[in-house]
Order: structure tokens, then C-alpha cells, then sequence
């Protein structure tokens, strides 16, 4: 991330190590959010990612998507439906560290490359399978999307605005929190394990389940009390003035997060009303409920930048509620080099979002945008040993593009 921006790495930074997952490589077999974006952060932390797609529609994903998710990876197109296309994936195999797919239960076994398949030919590969629902249980061949896994986790309904409808993110919690991120653990566990052991390991990640094991907070609720709490009435949902959500004189919003004594003190003095700090954080709910309305008044009384200029430095955990387009220029963002310029294929750039993994001895860099659809087909497969005789016989018989 320095690199790009221009920034020193921290003091003291050696950079004698490299990228942590160079000589790792990796088949991406996956579309559209959670396993691109699970390869993405392999491939940023150094992994020769290989993109391979199908000879149709490949990753499907909306342009914008596929260029962000896709970064650091090249591109190959493999027809899984001819044999020459199975043969191919599986010599490709023979050389790779990860396979990453995420087509539903089944699929894999009847195109020809499935677990058992593929471990044959490389006992040290981990192969990585995606799904909503895992590989196994009366779900696991039903279709869904974000809002689907996140209903069946039971996190749907700890997400919204009391009495209201639960609420739809923008950032896809249950894809990213619930697939992409397990699955990137379960892959570096099995990874270091194949180091030590040479056997790889069939990793079966269910979004629903991803996002379910992250439901700490509620389940604490089933276990104290038989079941969860309504929006609304936990002290993370807004049963608390101290920790809530509260609009500005300008429709803006502040996140006032004075959960301690001692940061609910320091906001009641610089919203200048200390007789509130007895108030923290309320025994009853009526009590609370009141409490909320005054400090609401209080904070309706001027703009969302009028109180940040009175926050500003001060410890309270109070911060104003921003745009992605305010984040993206704020200073701490770009101290942190989380913003980096990557070429887009029209010759301009496009802004995206930095690896939020920093180590010692790596800088992280995009080297290259996402590729297009088998734009490096050629180049892996010759680096890998095939031939141009081998190449354009294969396709020849559409086998690959």
C-alpha cells in the first residue's frame, strides 16, 4: 500500500521477506462476490491467482465488481464441458497449491474435477468449496443470496430499526463476513497444515454457517434468556443512549459509542450537559428511552461538521456517520494507504479499496487489473509446459479460449 501512495512504511519496516504467499498458486474457479473476493485477498498477499472461466458467460459479475474483485489475477478460459477442457484443469491442478469453486454440491463431481478427483492427481492441493448452504445437510442444494443466508443465520433479525422490516446492506455481510473471510481462513489453515503434512484438505465453506458462527452477541441472549432480544432492546441494537445513532441539525448522523462511564462523562461534557452523567446508562427502559430524546435535541441543535470540530480529539468514542466518497479522501484513510488507483481498459483509473492486511517485509501493490476473460491463457499454459502445438489444438477444439 505505501508503495502506491507514496507513503514511508512504518519506521523501522524491512522489506527483505516479500509477498507472505509468493509461490502460491491458486485455480479460481468462482464468480461474482465471495470466492473472487476470497482469491483476491490470496492474490494480494502475493499468490499467483489464475482466474479460469468458462467459455460462455464466465464470471457474470457487473463490470465494476469484476475489476475490483479480479485484481492480481490472470486470466485463463477452460470449457469444463469437453474432455480436453477436464484434461486441462487437471494438468493445471497437478502444479496448483489451491482450487477455489463455488458452484453448488455436485456440480464438480459431474463435470469430472471434484475433491476426490483432483486430490488424486496432488495429494498437497486444497481445494476450497464454496455454498450457501455447505456441502452436506438438507439445504445444501437450495439457491440463495445474501439476505437468504443472513435470514437462515438468525442475523437478519438482530439487523434494522426497532418495529421495522430488517435491514438490507449495502455491503453484503453474510458473502463477505459469512463466505469470503472463512473461507481464506480455512484455506491458510489447510495450507500450512499441507506444508507439514504434504496432504491437502477438501475445505467446505457454508455462507450460512460463516455467518452464523460470527452471531456471539445473540446467542449469549439465547443462552441467558431462551431466546434473542428484539431490535431494538440489546445494548448493541439501540436499547442504550450511550451507544446509538442520532441525526444532526443537517440529516446527518453521529455514532455516539460512550458505552464505558468514562466515555459517556467526557461526551456529557462537550455536548455541555453534565447533569446527564448520572443518567448512565439507565435502569429501566422508560428511563432510557427519555434520556435518548433529550440527548437527541441536544444533538439535533447543530450540523454533523459542527460536531466534529467540538469532538475533535477528544475521547469519547463519538464519530460522524460518513459516505464511502468522504471516507475514501479522510485522512486517516489515506495515512493508512487504504485507497489505491488501479488502470481500468479504457486508459483511465479507478479507485479501490487496499488489502487491510499490513505486515512486515511487504508492501502490497496491484501489478495488475483484472484481467479479461482468457486473456493469459496462453502464457499459463505455456509456462506450465504445454506447447503451441498443444495450444492451438486445444483450441482447435474449443476446449480452451
Amino acid at each position: 500500500m505505501w508503495k502506491t501512495d507514496g507513503l514511508e512504511p512504518p519506521r523501522g519496516q524491512a522489506l527483505a521477506q516479500g509477498a507472505p504467499l509468493a509461490g502460491v498458486r491458486v485455480l479460481d474457479l468462482t464468480r461474482l462476490l465471495p470466492g473472487p473476493m476470497c482469491a483476491m485477498h490470496l492474490a494480494d498477499l502475493g499468490a499467483d491467482v489464475i482466474k479460469v472461466e468458462d467459455m460462455g458467460a464466465g464470471d457474470y459479475a457487473a463490470a465494476g465488481v469484476r475489476h475490483q474483485v479480479n485484481r492480481n489475477k490472470r486470466g485463463i478460459r477452460v470449457d469444463l464441458k469437453h474432455p480436453d477442457g477436464v484434461a486441462t484443469l487437471l494438468r493445471l491442478c497437478e502444479s496448483a497449491d489451491v482450487l477455489v469453486e463455488g458452484f453448488r454440491p455436485g456440480v464438480m463431481e459431474r463435470l469430472g474435477v471434484d475433491w476426490e478427483t483432483v486430490h488424486a492427481r496432488n495429494r498437497k492441493l486444497v481445494y476450497c468449496s464454496i455454498t450457501g448452504y455447505g456441502q452436506t445437510g438438507p439445504m445444501r442444494h437450495a439457491p440463495g443470496h445474501d439476505m437468504n443466508y443472513a435470514a437462515l443465520s438468525g442475523v437478519a433479525d438482530q439487523m434494522g430499526q426497532p418495529g421495522g422490516a430488517p435491514a438490507l446492506s449495502n455491503v453484503p455481510v453474510a458473502d463477505l463476513l459469512g463466505g469470503t473471510m472463512p473461507a481464506v481462513m480455512g484455506i491458510l489453515a489447510a495450507l500450512f497444515d499441507a506444508a507439514r503434512s504434504g496432504l491437502g484438505r477438501h475445505v467446505d465453506i457454508s455462507i450460512a454457517d460463516g455467518l452464523m458462527a460470527n452471531a456471539i452477541i445473540p446467542n449469549v441472549a439465547v443462552h441467558e434468556q431462551g431466546r434473542t432480544r428484539p431490535v431494538g432492546q440489546d445494548k448493541l441494537t439501540g436499547a442504550l443512549p450511550c451507544y446509538n445513532y442520532y441525526q444532526t441539525s443537517d440529516q446527518r448522523w453521529l455514532a455516539v459509542g460512550a458505552l464505558e462511564k468514562k466515555f459517556w462523562d467526557r461526551f456529557c461534557e462537550c455536548i455541555e450537559r453534565p447533569d446527564f452523567m448520572a443518567r448512565h446508562p439507565g435502569d429501566t427502559t422508560p428511563e432510557r428511552e427519555a434520556l435518548r430524546k433529550e440527548v437527541a435535541a441536544v444533538l439535533a441543535s447543530r450540523t454533523q461538521s459542527e460536531w466534529v470540530k467540538v469532538f475533535e480529539g477528544e475521547e469519547c468514542c463519538v464519530t460522524p456517520v460518513l459516505r464511502l466518497d468522504e471516507v475514501l479522501d479522510h485522512p486517516h484513510t489515506q495515512a493508512r494507504g487504504m485507497v489505491v488507483n488501479v488502470p481500468t481498459p479504457d486508459g483511465a483509473s479507478r479507485r479501490q479499496l487496499a488489502t487491510p492486511v499490513q505486515m512486515t517485509g511487504f508492501r502490497f501493490v496491484v501489478s495488475r487489473p483484472a484481467p479479461d476473460p482468457g486473456e493469459h491463457t496462453d502464457a499459463v499454459l505455456m509456462e506450465l509446459g504445454w506447447t503451441t502445438q498443444d495450444i492451438t489444438r486445444l483450441r482447435a477444439s474449443a476446449a480452451i479460449g
